[in-house]
């Protein structure tokens, strides 16, 4: 697949133990289980390279070194994705509150959270698992 072409088909489906059998347990435990790292813990938290991260599920890229920023927040924050349509979101209500889940629109993979705390222009920050994603250089 080229770099910035999504996944243009059905959803990807796998089983659990497909998916086990490709990913470590915490890659499964946050994009299939809808879990989270510690903050601060993640490799992409302080990562400077200079590339595309992609879905570490299905290789769908997902966001731009370019739109990666340090919000302080302990994950990975990007302002904006590649494409919109690489996303979908949901409303996600645990841990006892309201927020914006956001997932790969290909494989269905949880990513993390976007929030309407982050900078300009779009004032959004993509709150991101470092272990939902995979870093290819440019």
């Amino acid at each position: 697949m080229p770099e910035n072409e999504l996944q243009k088909t059905h959803k990807i489906q796998k089983t659990d133990e497909e998916w086990r059998q490709q990913l470590t347990p915490d890659q499964f435990r946050i994009t299939r289980q809808k879990g989270t790292e510690r903050p601060f813990t993640g490799q992409y938290n302080d990562f400077k390279g200079q590339g595309a991260f992609h879905c570490v599920c299905c290789g769908q890229p997902l966001f731009s070194s370019e739109h990666k920023y340090n919000s302080g927040s302990g994950w990975p924050s990007f302002w904006q994705p590649l494409q919109a349509e690489a996303l979908e979101q949901d409303v996600d209500r645990s841990h006892g509150m309201t927020r914006v889940e956001i997932h790969c629109s290909a494989c269905e993979a949880h990513l993390g959270h976007v929030f309407e705390d982050g900078p300009e222009p779009t004032g959004l920050r993509y709150c991101i698992n470092s272990a939902s994603l995979q870093f290819r250089e440019e």
